[in-house]
């Protein structure tokens, strides 16, 4: 015999603003002043409340009962009811959450400094709330939607966004993070156990499941990917008439290791070659295929002759392999071309994961915490963020340092408009 569903409930909860709280404890000593304050408050914002599906909503609205907060310190709440469907709301003031013991301001100050660049356990410390009750606050942010949350905000959906995936750990369990960010706004934050296409797929569902109920007609045009052949398979799933295209700042990353047992000089020599052949291809205005093509096979020959003979093969397939992408960067002057701006949330991600101990809770709701964490990144200030910026020393992917030649090859890059 199987179980029936529990029912959800209905969020019945009025949050008034009475300006100051010395203003919500005068009021409560006189009923029908308190009453009026309320309706007023209602009226301002049309009237909104959710009644019982019987209810015709022209019925009147009465007192119902009160109770004390003692975690709150004996705090008074009202609640009212309507007099046609029996439908009771909680008229919580400005000052206090719902559900939660701490003061709105103390959860505020506790979240910018998480996201400001302290630990979990620092910011709970500076804040004197409990280190938990602060992880909860995330994850009942991460019960909203990233999609819904930023459309409401007045975002429009993104044509073009950069996909990818984090690699992090849950415990010894390592995991990985399916990402959506269109410049520095995170669309979609996933998380996943297994690194197969399908478990990609299932992931970023989530967000073309959200932008179809917000926008059924939304189309994707560009998707600029690191090559993984897990999150290029399930882009090409999801979205089959968006263009698929390469970071050209991983391909400037990736060449050195396909060229082997040669001297520092010449590798770094082909590098730089190979970063002025991208550039120069970035820099025309009217993009040839075949030119491009054919600068590609005169530096596979270059390298062939250079480096060897098994350099040179290895270089030409990866060539093969990577060119499509490339060609689909360069063709789009609004498509994508690094995925910089990915590695940077992913590295703030990162650096949160590994400092709050609820994530690494084998029973927690590691799903919801990220998207708590997604809706923080996007709406706390960027300079705030930046403030502590830099002060553990560099971090990227692998937990290599980068060269100076890569920060200058990388600077050029974005100074000739790669994005």
């Amino acid at each position: 015999m199987g179980i029936a569903a529990k029912p959800t409930r209905e969020n019945r909860t009025i949050t008034v603003d009475f300006r100051d709280e010395a203003t919500y404890f005068q009021l409560l000593g006189d009923g029908k002043a308190f009453f009026e304050c309320v309706l007023a408050f209602l009226l301002s914002l049309g009237f909104q409340l959710t009644h019982k599906a019987t209810c015709r909503g022209d019925g009147c609205l009465t007192r119902h009962s009160h109770y004390v907060r003692v975690h709150l310190g004996g705090l008074t709440i009202w609640r009212i009811q309507c007099t046609l469907c029996k439908a009771v709301f909680t008229v919580l003031p400005h000052f206090v959450l719902r559900y939660r013991s701490m003061r709105p301001d103390i959860a505020r100050n506790a979240l910018l400094a998480t996201h400001g660049g302290l630990s979990l356990e620092l910011s709970a410390v500076i804040c004197h709330i409990a280190p938990m009750a602060l992880y909860r606050l995330v994850c009942a942010l991460g019960h909203q939607g990233v999609v819904t949350v930023l459309t409401r905000c007045g975002l429009p959906l993104p044509a073009y966004f950069l996909a990818d995936e984090k690699h992090s750990h849950c415990l010894t369990e390592q995991v990985y993070l399916p990402t959506i960010v269109c410049g520095r706004v995170i669309w979609h934050l996933g998380y996943t156990k297994a690194a197969s296409a399908a478990a990609f797929t299932q992931s970023y569902q989530a967000f073309q499941r959200a932008t179809s109920q917000q926008e059924p007609s939304y189309q994707v045009r560009g998707i600029l990917t690191d090559g993984f052949a897990s999150t290029t398979k399930s882009m090409r799933t999801l979205f089959p008439r968006a263009r698929l295209g390469n970071c050209l700042g991983h391909a400037l990353m990736k060449l050195p290791k396909k060229l082997a047992a040669i001297a520092s000089p010449v590798r770094r020599a082909l590098c730089s070659q190979f970063h002025t052949l991208l550039y120069r291809a970035r820099q025309r205005k009217g993009l040839r295929v075949f030119a491009l093509g054919q600068r590609l096979r005169r530096f596979a020959d270059h390298v062939t002759n250079t480096a060897g003979a098994a350099n040179g093969a290895r270089v030409r397939q990866w060539f093969h392999d990577k060119k499509a992408g490339w060609y689909a960067v360069l063709e789009d002057p609004q498509m994508p071309v690094t995925s910089t701006l990915l590695d940077q949330a992913h590295n703030a991600m990162d650096r949160k994961l590994f400092m709050m101990k609820g994530f690494h809770h084998p029973q927690g709701n590691q799903q919801a915490f990220l998207r708590g964490l997604a809706h923080l990144y996007n709406l706390v200030p960027y300079q705030r963020r930046a403030r502590h910026a830099g002060q553990c020393g560099v971090e990227v992917e692998g937990g290599r340092v980068p060269t100076r030649d890569w920060f200058l090859n990388l600077q050029i890059l974005t100074s000739g408009g790669f994005r």
